[in-house]
């Protein structure tokens, strides 16, 4: 592992990334669980019998997606519980990263899906496509590709 100039332990640093990434799945926590929640409350409003199959296809597979985002950004907790004492911090760690990583993916797909359904609902379908795919791309950018590139650049610096 490259020398980040701390002076660190192997235990510190796994203590140290585990911190890190708790304080990261708070935030991104709060958000997916709110959002889903929301979702699961849409087939109660009158309007919800106006859409078309189509919409409430869409609207079913962002409950799917927001559920199993949900799932993936609070699965690093269940991880912990039952790793817990057992001396597997650096497994913890990586697979709690990974679950992240899937969870933000799950994520972004919901916060595309959810522009697409909305701007299908209020303007038309083709205000909902290029939306959604607006959001998913800015969200692939911003998201992904800025981290990668700044990756990038710290390797060669």
């Amino acid at each position: 592992m490259a020398s980040d100039g701390r002076d660190e332990t192997p235990d510190e640093r796994m203590d140290r990334n585990w911190n890190e990434l708790l304080q990261e799945l708070r935030v991104a926590q709060t958000g997916v669980q709110i959002l889903t929640g929301f979702l699961l409350t849409v087939p109660f409003q009158q309007r919800f019998a106006d859409l078309d199959a189509y919409q409430k296809g869409v609207y079913l597979v962002l409950v799917v997606l927001a559920v199993a985002a949900t799932g993936f950004i609070v699965a690093p907790v269940s991880l912990h519980r039952i790793l817990f004492r057992r001396h597997l911090k650096r497994e913890l760690v990586a697979s709690a990263d990974r679950l992240a990583q899937t969870g933000l993916a799950l994520l972004a797909l919901v916060l595309a899906g959810a522009a697409l359904l909305l701007f299908d609902v209020v303007v038309d379908r083709a205000a909902g496509l290029w939306a959604g795919g607006a959001v998913l791309v800015g969200l692939t950018v911003v998201w992904l590709l800025v981290p990668l590139r700044l990756a990038r650049g710290a390797r060669r610096a």
